[in-house]
């Protein structure tokens, strides 16, 4: 029996169609040029029903789409209007281009190996290059995040005792976030750590399952550094965020009980205070759901070279990853619900997308290069 080949094997099989032999396991479904790669840690598992593959395709599909709609919106949005381009959107500019580049490296094969089957179908060399795209772009995001989440305690904590975010500066840190994210893709290209085909076959990534030095010594002191150092960032600068909110509103009641008024602040105030919570309210939104899609990939690959191997299915493995590249999607949606100046600009670009939004600037472009003189001190203004 030629077990290689999937239609062969049912053929000689009781017709089920939603229940697979125990035999049909990777290393009998992958075409032998593939098998050369798969890591043995996944040669004797159940291969997943082909019926999972087209789920997969559909939704990297319908995903992908949107994200990269929504990313072009994005950087197209805050280039076309000067009210927007201030040095901290420079960052969520960065953030939207590494996400609109993981998509445009990563999307197309997994669409085209998902419906074809599943197995990887651009060789090993292909392989690596799909992972080291996913790599440097994940890196990249990561760091990003981190920078929103410093700018946001500069302008919210230290206020005018803050050094102010400029152009220069935004864009340094934008060019340092690239070299930090590719130094640390580049590793497993030169032997620390390793890239590898997925047990899902249709993705590759880093090589979680292997045991030995080398590769555990990168993926744990990755996972350190490139996930608890910036995961303890961006909680402590949002703590002392909400904390620093927390103590200027109790201040402000005290203060008008004093003087017998309900409030100190003028109706422009109000608004203005009003839009700093609610950037970081943007902020702390778009980073917990970064940890929803980056967790469950950091745990797969601590489990894979320190915990039960055994318990490291294909299904399993393959679904963080499937799940980390969701974030590209929602961050351009964030931006669009919860950023009232850029749904009035996308609004402007875009009027059949109906968006109900009221206008507080004109949507003219000599009307919004005065506006970004008022805003060019707000990062991502709302």
């Amino acid at each position: 029996m030629n077990f290689s080949d999937p239609i062969a094997e049912a053929q000689n099989q009781a017709f089920d169609p939603w229940s697979l032999p125990d035999s049909f396991t990777l290393a009998n479904y992958v075409p032998d040029d593939v098998r050369s790669y798969l890591l043995p840690h996944w040669h004797g598992f159940k291969a997943l029903h082909p019926m999972w593959y087209y789920v997969m395709g559909l939704y990297y599909l319908i995903m992908g789409s949107i994200a990269l709609f929504g990313n072009i919106m994005v950087l197209k949005i805050f280039g076309k209007y000067p009210a927007l381009r201030t040095p901290a959107n420079v960052y969520v500019m960065n953030l939207a281009f590494s996400d609109l580049t993981l998509m445009i490296t990563l999307l197309p094969e997994c669409i085209w190996n998902f419906f074809l089957g599943g197995p990887w179908r651009f060789g090993e060399y292909g392989c690596y290059v799909h992972a080291f795209c996913g790599a440097l772009c994940g890196y990249n995001q990561i760091f990003t995040l981190v920078l929103i989440s410093l700018d946001r305690y500069n302008v919210i904590v230290k206020g005018f005792s803050g050094t102010p975010l400029t152009f220069g500066r935004a864009i340094t840190m934008v060019a340092f976030s690239w070299i930090w994210a590719l130094a640390w893709s580049l590793t497993p290209l030169f032997g620390w750590g390793a890239y590898a085909m997925d047990g899902i076959l249709g993705t590759c990534s880093y090589d979680y399952v292997t045991r030995d030095f080398m590769n555990r010594s990168h993926i744990t002191t990755s996972w350190f550094v490139n996930w608890v150092m910036p995961l303890l960032t961006i909680m402590s600068c949002y703590w002392f965020i909400v904390q620093a909110v927390f103590k200027h509103e109790e201040e402000l009641r005290a203060q008008a009980k004093k003087m017998n008024v309900k409030s100190l602040r003028s109706n422009h105030d109000e608004n203005a205070q009003s839009a700093e919570i609610r950037i970081a309210k943007v902020s702390i939104m778009n980073v917990s759901l970064w940890l929803v899609s980056w967790t469950p990939f950091a745990a797969i690959s601590l489990m894979g070279i320190w915990g039960n191997p055994t318990l490291l299915t294909p299904l399993i493995s393959g679904l963080p990853v499937l799940l980390a590249k969701t974030s590209c999607a929602y961050n351009p949606l964030i931006y669009m619900l919860s950023h009232p100046k850029y749904r009035e600009c996308l609004k402007d670009s875009l009027p059949w997308m109906c968006i109900n939004e009221k206008p507080s600037v004109a949507s003219s472009s000599e009307t919004l290069s005065t506006a970004s003189e008022k805003t060019e001190a707000t990062p991502i203004s709302a």
